[in-house]
């Protein structure tokens, strides 16, 4: 034969009472972190990606020769971010454990780093031949730049630029807004390459159209 245990049902209250505000503070804590980590790094990433961009563009063009749009934040683009910030805001209330995987975030920052080099190795490699705007009449510091990372990416800033935004979603583990921002990202480049290639074919003519042949795009399924 054995007993029942007695419990005393003021005593366990009493445990549970002292027990409760520590989870509580415990999961508070926890949920201060994540965001405060993803949120920091993304906004780091963004605020490096365009005060960079400004700093190189006006380097290499020179101070009076760059505007503000070199900063390249547009209506589109704050709208994107702002719905990123909306969707990981929601869903870090509603189902914070869609945010606590890691090592998934650490990719997205991973892209993003990666991303971020691929793009500012296009921009130096190019010096006054990168510009922000599509050039549809050729100037004379305008040259085919097909050495250092344009002999592996014909349009390396484009790649850059994809690997980066998916990249920073990712690592917000925002898993809406990775869909559209690579479906919307992707559309963006796959109109905008053929456009800037029909000037760069008139530009540099049959060399371009080696080129072309040779490298890939660096953005997927764009010739």
């Amino acid at each position: 034969m054995f007993s029942i245990p007695h419990f005393d049902f003021q005593t366990t209250t009493e445990i549970i009472a002292l027990i409760m505000p520590l989870v509580s503070f415990s999961s508070t804590e926890f949920f201060a972190y994540t965001a405060c980590r993803q949120l920091s790094q993304m906004f780091a990433a963004i605020i490096f990606f365009h005060v960079s961009e400004y700093f190189l563009a006006a380097g290499i063009h020179g101070r009076r020769n760059v505007a503000l749009s070199s900063l390249l934040i547009s209506k589109h683009y704050i709208l994107a971010m702002v719905g990123s910030l909306v969707e990981y805001l929601i869903e870090i209330t509603f189902f914070p454990w869609l945010k606590e995987y890691w090592w998934l975030s650490n990719i997205g920052l991973a892209m993003v780093l990666v991303g971020e080099i691929i793009r500012k190795m296009a921009i130096i490699t190019a010096g006054r031949s990168f510009t922000h705007l599509i050039k549809i009449h050729h100037e004379e510091h305008h040259k085919l730049v097909t050495h250092g990372i344009y002999g592996f990416i014909r349009h390396p800033s484009y790649c850059g630029f994809l690997i980066w935004s998916v990249g920073t979603q990712v690592m917000l583990l925002n898993p809406i807004c990775v869909i559209a921002f690579s479906v919307v990202v992707w559309h963006f480049f796959a109109q905008r390459i053929p456009y800037e290639e029909y000037f760069l074919r008139q530009f540099f003519g049959a060399e371009y159209a080696v080129y072309a042949q040779r490298v890939f795009s660096g953005v997927p399924f764009v010739k």
